[in-house]
């Protein structure tokens, strides 16, 4: 049986339904009919997707509380961050602007002196694998634009309703953003005196597109293997390849050439010396691979109950996402969270006067998208019903694909956020 729902001559709603089941039998003649029933509704065309979303599952107490959870823990933490930058920094810069002219005094405060200020001479030394670093960040500032970008939009013109908008939006978006990348890569890369700057410029245009580009392939080799309907055209990839090598590319091209000329002069607080400085052992919570682990933790905190929703919406059947604004408001908190956390981090490292914070920082934001990689293990075994080799090779690589994305992103603003922090710092020593 057919119900159709309308509204003057727009159609509202379909339901399909059975009323007298017949079973089959060999031999067996069935006589097929149907019957159509037509009932005029109140509701605009307009509000004709409202009948598959999820009021009570998006909007519940839990949804809200994990809200004000996040909230409140964006103002311990940038309580936590502003006591570190107010009162312990003040103490330091103290402690280093002090002058003696005793020099048994001075020869004892030398021996004893320890802390963030003895990096000063290599604090601002390029890091190992520049050119990646530089793609990284500056591909991850495209994707907080874009995802900023893509949720807006979908909050204000309801693109839930239309099928592949915020897909299509996404990918236009990205091609339209590749300046962004090209030039904070371009800075970046120049200000650390990089000399392959094509090299950088071609790994920020390829990296992460050529990433999404290998899932995809192997995602679509499978599904072409089992003859699913969820096979991407090659019309679909032509286009997207071509949106990429027109738009994108020259765009990431350009916007790296005017990132190296605009924003590329070096402007280190502090001379770079010509020997580096031994690194002292120190606690074992205090290495890089430590913090890097332990820093994702509260982002992914301040996230963790948003991606059950988005989980849900995308891996469950009939559960459409459409509450944006709640999506908005997480995303800053995780901007927010992030940024502090990698702050506190880089301040613990430099303070064990370890000077590789650059590579530290990225990756103690990037982990995040360990803990969500986790999560989603654990999502797929208790939550969803999947099996063999089809379903399990699509959870698993888009979740890949999706998680690449969060790392890079957390990454690069963990990285920002912490290189302003630390020119900050430097910027109001005396340095030798």
């Amino acid at each position: 049986m057919l119900h159709i729902t309308y509204n003057r001559d727009q159609i509202i709603h379909l339901n399909l339904s059975q009323e007298i089941p017949k079973p089959l039998e060999e031999g067996r003649t069935l006589n097929m009919t149907y019957s159509v029933k037509w009932s005029p509704t109140e509701v605009s065309y307009a509000q004709r997707f409202n009948v598959y979303l999820d009021y009570y599952f998006f909007e519940n107490e839990i949804h809200w509380f994990s809200i004000l959870n996040s909230i409140m823990m964006v103002i311990f933490l940038t309580g936590l961050v502003s006591m570190i930058l107010m009162r312990t920094l003040r103490n330091d810069y103290a402690k280093y602007a002090r002058e003696n002219d005793d020099m048994e005094t001075l020869e004892k405060d030398v021996i004893e002196e320890s802390g963030w200020k003895l990096v000063h001479g290599d604090v601002f030394r390029p890091p190992q694998n520049l050119a990646l670093l530089s793609a990284v960040v500056g591909t991850g500032a495209q994707l907080a634009i874009l995802v900023l970008l893509v949720i807006i939009s979908a909050y204000l013109w309801r693109m839930y309703t239309r099928r592949g908008a915020i897909i299509t939006t996404s990918i236009v978006c990205y091609a339209l953003t590749s300046f962004i990348s090209g030039y904070v890569s371009g800075g970046l890369y120049s200000r650390n005196a990089g000399e392959n700057w094509i090299k950088s410029m071609v790994l920020t245009a390829s990296f992460f597109p050529f990433l999404c580009f290998g899932i995809g392939f192997v995602l679509n080799s499978i599904a072409i293997f089992y003859e699913s309907i969820t096979v991407i055209p090659l019309g679909t990839i032509v286009v997207v390849f071509v949106i990429w090598l027109f738009i994108s590319l020259p765009l990431s091209f350009l916007g790296t050439v005017v990132g190296r000329n605009w924003s590329g002069t070096p402007d280190n607080p502090c001379r770079v010396k010509n020997i580096p400085r031994p690194i002292p052992e120190k606690k074992w919570y205090l290495r890089p691979s430590v913090i890097s682990l332990v820093g994702g933790l509260l982002p992914f905190a301040s996230i963790f109950i948003e991606m059950y929703f988005v989980f849900a919406s995308l891996w469950n059947y009939m559960v459409h996402y459409y509450v944006y604004g709640f999506m908005l408001l997480v995303f800053i908190v995780l901007i927010i969270v992030t940024v502090c956390v990698t702050i506190l981090g880089t301040y613990f490292l430099l303070n064990a006067e370890n000077y590789h914070w650059q590579w530290t920082s990225f990756f103690s934001a990037a982990s995040t998208a360990l803990y969500v990689y986790l999560y989603a293990i654990y999502y797929y075994h208790a939550k969803t019903r999947m099996s063999g080799l089809f379903q399990t090779s699509f959870y698993f690589g888009y979740t890949l694909m999706f998680c690449l994305g969060v790392g890079i992103l957390c990454g690069a603003v963990g990285y920002l956020g912490s290189n302003l922090f630390v020119r900050r710092i430097f910027r109001n020593i005396k340095c030798d």
